[in-house]
């Protein structure tokens, strides 16, 4: 049992040595690895800090222009919307006079037009009506007169005659 003791504490003893070997070199390979991520940092940090201070500086610069034309857009917005209300109100005060002044034209074509048809009426009754008057009287003196005439050339005929009962009828 004291062999197995023995080779147990050998085991143990070569296992701790490894692992020390083993963490030193880890700690070298560390060590490599952070000068070369310091190198790196420090490489990007001269190759970007330029870059930053002009990018810093270009925003220094900016920075006021951005606000006056932030400041500027505002102001338009704000004449704008004052130019449309009173676009919006001159429309508005258009259409209702072009109402009003429908309204008076239509009125105004209502009051011809009926005017236009009383003329027509009143020319109709006082003209059109002797008018056809006269002409009745006219046709009928022309048929007395046709008749009148007729007699003269014929021959005198009998009371029985239905011609001459019709037209003694129709005078």
């Amino acid at each position: 049992m004291e062999t197995w003791v023995v080779i147990s504490v050998v085991i143990a003893a070569v296992a701790i040595v490894f692992q020390a070997c083993m963490l030193a070199a880890m700690f070298f390979q560390m060590r490599r690895t952070m000068e070369r991520v310091e190198r790196l940092t420090d490489n990007l940090e001269t190759r970007v800090g330029p870059i930053l201070t002009r990018v810093q500086m270009l925003i220094d610069d900016t920075q006021p222009k951005i606000t006056e034309m932030v400041a500027d857009a505002a102001h338009v917005v704000y004449l704008a919307r004052g130019q449309a209300q009173k676009l919006d109100r001159v429309v508005s005060e258009a259409s209702d006079r072009l109402r009003g002044q429908l309204v008076a034209v239509d009125r105004i074509l209502t009051g011809a037009l009926e005017t236009v048809e009383e003329a027509g009426y009143q020319v109709k009754r006082s003209i059109w009506r002797p008018v056809q008057k006269v002409s009745a009287v006219v046709a009928g003196i022309k048929v007395g007169l046709d008749v009148l005439r007729s007699q003269r050339r014929r021959v005198p005929r009998s009371p029985d005659d239905p011609v001459e009962h019709e037209e003694e009828l129709f005078i």
